[in-house]
């Protein structure tokens, strides 16, 4: 999961401050969520999810379908 939400941000041609921002945290904060050294919460995943227009199960590794699903 930690190296699916680092792959998506350099994919996209962000920088962890940039990402950080978008979720109301630090920098390193969301730092150690992609080395793995603290765990994602739920709510942040979930937002991670939408912004990158992905599905949590993506990026818990559950699928490799990252297709988008739209809340309803």
């Amino acid at each position: 999961m930690y190296q699916k939400i680092r792959d998506l941000r350099e994919d996209k041609d962000l920088n962890q401050t940039q990402v950080a921002k978008m979720l109301g945290m630090s920098q390193t904060g969301y730092s150690k969520y992609e080395t793995g050294e603290n765990d994602i919460p739920t709510q942040v995943l979930i937002k991670l999810a939408e912004f990158y227009k992905t599905n949590v199960d993506y990026l818990l590794g559950l699928t490799k379908n990252s297709v988008y699903y739209k809340k309803i």
